[in-house]
C-alpha cells in the first residue's frame, strides 16, 4: 500500500450513539433489508444501544480511532445511528450535506456536529445538496455513493434514494468520475443503497455482479477490475446478509482493518475470508438488532473523517 493510498483511507471515524433507535416506517417501503419487529420498542432501543457500545469497544481494541457523538432526545430520529447518509468528508477539506428521502431522517443533520468537525479539522468548504429535497431528488451520502478515493471514481446504484442528476452534481463538485448503474433484488425492487452490494478500498473490494442490471454489468465491472486489487465476488444471499456493507479503514498503527458485521462475515466462504486475511484484518461486530430493525449494517454506522486535522 502506497502513502497516497493510505491517505485515501480514513484513520478516524465518527459514530452517533443512538438515543431511541427503532423501526422507521418512513423508510421501510424502499428498504428490503428492514424488518418490523413485534417486540417491545423500549427493549429494541436498549438492545441497539448495547450493540453500539459493544461495537465501539471492538473498534477501540483494534486501535481504530472513533469520535462518538450522542444522539439528541429531541427531535426523535430512529435512524440517527446511520450518520453516513447525511454527510461525507473529503481530504481537500470539503464536507457534503446530502438530501434525504424520509422527512424524519432530514432531522439527523446537525450543525453542532459540523461545528465539532470544524473545530478539529481543516474544513474549507461545505456544499449543501439538501436543497434538492424540495424537488424530491435525493442522494443519501455514502449509502448512495461508494467512493473510490484513489482512482477518483464514484459508484451509485440508482433508486428512489439515489438520483442520477444529484449524483453527477456531487461528482462534479469533488472532481470524481460518476458511474451510475441499475441494481435490483430478486423481486424487482431497486437496491436502496449502493453500499449494501459493494465496497471499495485500496486493499480489498467486494461487489455483487448478479444484482446489477445486465446492460450495466460490463460497464461497472470493467471499472472495478481496472482500479481494484483484491475483489470479493458476492452473491445475492451474501448481500442480504450484509456482506457488502463493510468499510476498510486504517487503525492507529496504519494497518488496514475491514469493519463488518458478524452476520456478513459468517456468510463468506473460506476462500473469500482468506482473501480478506491476505489484504487486511477483519474486524467483526455483532449488531443483529440494528441490522434487522434499521435495515443497515456496520458500514452504515460509520462516517469517515478524511479531512486533515488542524
Amino acid at each position: 500500500m502506497t502513502k497516497k493510498q493510505s491517505m485515501d483511507m480514513a484513520q478516524t471515524i465518527l459514530m452517533v450513539r443512538p438515543n431511541d433507535f427503532g423501526y422507521n416506517s418512513e423508510t421501510a417501503a424502499s428498504n428490503a433489508f428492514q424488518s418490523e419487529s413485534l417486540g417491545n420498542e423500549h427493549e429494541i432501543a436498549i438492545n441497539a444501544l448495547r450493540e453500539f457500545d459493544a461495537m465501539v469497544e471492538v473498534l477501540l481494541k483494534n486501535h481504530i480511532e472513533v469520535i462518538i457523538i450522542e444522539d439528541t432526545e429531541s427531535p426523535h430520529t430512529p435512524d440517527a445511528v446511520f450518520p453516513n447518509n447525511w454527510f461525507s468528508t473529503h481530504e481537500d477539506g470539503t464536507v457534503i450535506l446530502y438530501p434525504m428521502m424520509a422527512p424524519n431522517r432530514r432531522l439527523e443533520r446537525r450543525s453542532d456536529i459540523l461545528a465539532i468537525l470544524s473545530s478539529k479539522y481543516a474544513v474549507h468548504e461545505v456544499y449543501d445538496l439538501s436543497v434538492h429535497e424540495v424537488n424530491d431528488r435525493f442522494l443519501e451520502g455514502t449509502g448512495s455513493i461508494v467512493f473510490d478515493h484513489v482512482s477518483r471514481i464514484a459508484y451509485a446504484a440508482l433508486s428512489e434514494r439515489t438520483n442520477r442528476s444529484v449524483f453527477e452534481e456531487c461528482c462534479k463538485l469533488l472532481g470524481y468520475e460518476p458511474i451510475a448503474f441499475r441494481a435490483f433484488h430478486e423481486d424487482g425492487l431497486p437496491v436502496y443503497h449502493t453500499n449494501v452490494l459493494m465496497h471499495v478500498s485500496p486493499v480489498i473490494s467486494a461487489i455483487c455482479k448478479e444484482m446489477i442490471h445486465q446492460e450495466d454489468q460490463a460497464y461497472v465491472m470493467e471499472s472495478l477490475l481496472q482500479h481494484s486489487n483484491a475483489i470479493i465476488h458476492l452473491d445475492s444471499m451474501q448481500v442480504h446478509r450484509f456482506a457488502g456493507n463493510m468499510l476498510c479503514v486504517l487503525n492507529s498503527k496504519r494497518e488496514p482493518c475491514l469493519i463488518g458485521s458478524k452476520t456478513g462475515f459468517n456468510s463468506l466462504t473460506n476462500q473469500q475470508m482468506n482473501l480478506i486475511y491476505q489484504s487486511c484484518t477483519p474486524v467483526s461486530v455483532n449488531i443483529p438488532t440494528i441490522e434487522s430493525i434499521g435495515g443497515g449494517s456496520a458500514r452504515c454506522m460509520i462516517a469517515e473523517i478524511l479531512i486533515p486535522q488542524l
